[in-house]
């Protein structure tokens, strides 16, 4: 999986992509791309089929069961293309969870270079600096470095999901994904991720589910509005939230439903 496409095109997009969970279909036809250097925000009421999506971009979906019609074409190749490798696919498009979840028997350092051992083996001074570039990375290395070798899961919960954060962007993959990351944090670790996707951004694709309306408006660039699994409308994030064409989207986004 070596194919990119030309740099003003999508970094990833959907072609009419269905995602099923065995005859149900949880995300109806959707066709859909992603710049570059963009956060973009899918947002949507509970059930609306976001986070699934979000999840067949790298091919979680499949995890939980479920399967797909349609294409999702990572530079010019198709991820569901048979041959493709998905734990390869995985380091180029990495995930964040809801919740922390840092491999528990593992130290921070180890947590880190956790994704550095698909492919040939690196010396350990180059896994060293890749270690530090990530957690520099995730705005954790100052209140780390001294601590490498100690216990992930002694940290507080902002800093296991920086943590994670750093572990997905180890392998400086090109797309990221989040899925309500912020969820189970306090709004000060919330903040911390929030400016940290600005940096992030200048290197990586983002792609972020978010519950909260608020969040989806300060930290993207895009926003795409799901509901009962359809791709309601989508566009730059300011005229989504203040001149919205479709009148469930401004349904949604003003609170009069969902």
């Amino acid at each position: 999986m070596a194919d990119r496409a030309p740099p003003d095109a999508p970094r990833i997009r959907a072609a009419g992509l269905t995602a099923f969970y065995g005859a149900f279909a949880a995300v109806k036809d959707v066709t859909l791309g992603f710049g570059a250097n963009q956060i973009h925000a899918l947002i949507g009421p509970s059930g609306c089929g976001k986070s699934t999506f979000l999840r067949t971009m790298n091919r979680m979906h499949e995890v939980v069961g479920g399967h797909v019609t349609g294409q999702v074409l990572l530079g010019n190749e198709d991820i569901y293309a048979p041959g493709v490798s998905r734990t390869r696919l995985r380091r180029r498009v990495g995930m964040v969870f809801q919740k922390p979840t840092p491999f528990p028997t593992m130290s921070i350092y180890q947590n880190v270079a956790a994704g550095l051992k698909v492919g040939a083996r690196l010396p350990k001074a180059r896994v060293d600096e890749i270690v530090e570039r990530a957690l520099q990375q995730a705005a954790l290395w100052n209140e780390v470095k001294d601590r490498l070798h100690t216990s992930a899961v002694a940290l507080s919960g902002g800093q296991q999901q920086r943590l994670c954060i750093a572990r997905t962007v180890a392998p400086e993959p090109e797309v990221v994904l989040l899925d309500e990351p912020t969820a189970s944090l306090d709004p000060q670790g919330t903040q911390r991720i929030e400016e940290l996707l600005f940096t992030l951004k200048a290197a990586f694709t983002i792609i972020i589910v978010t519950h909260n309306m608020q969040q989806a408006a300060r930290v993207s660039d895009t926003t795409s509005f799901f509901y009962l699994g359809s791709l309601i409308e989508t566009g730059p994030t300011k005229q989504i939230f203040t001149a919205p064409a479709v009148e469930q989207t401004e349904a949604y986004i003003t609170g009069r439903f969902g």
